[in-house]
């Protein structure tokens, strides 16, 4: 794989790790002091759109969702889904 493709792709994770991270912890924040709360729908599209290191830090961190098992479930399907398109993209890119 291409250095620049992986610059992208770190870039890429780095910055929605980063979004979902922040945006875990104003959701935690928010359930604590009984104020308006970050959509479940929401936190798991960051996941998706590669946040899913920085939601998992998040969720470690703040103890935020962690005893929720359907959150985790979603949250682990997501995990699994940014790995199969990181191998895809690399099974592909390896090819050519």
């Amino acid at each position: 794989m291409s250095d620049r493709v992986l610059m992208v792709l770190a870039l890429w994770y780095l910055g929605w790790s980063l979004l979902a991270f922040i945006v875990f912890g104003v959701d935690k924040r928010a359930a604590r002091k009984g104020r308006r709360r970050v959509p479940e729908r929401r936190l798991h599209l960051l996941e998706l759109l590669g946040g899913f290191p920085g939601a998992l830090l998040a969720i470690l961190l703040f103890h935020h969702k962690s005893s929720k098992p359907r959150f985790l479930v979603v949250t682990v399907l997501a995990v699994l889904g940014n790995l199969a398109a990181l191998f895809m993209i690399w099974y592909f890119l390896s090819r050519v």
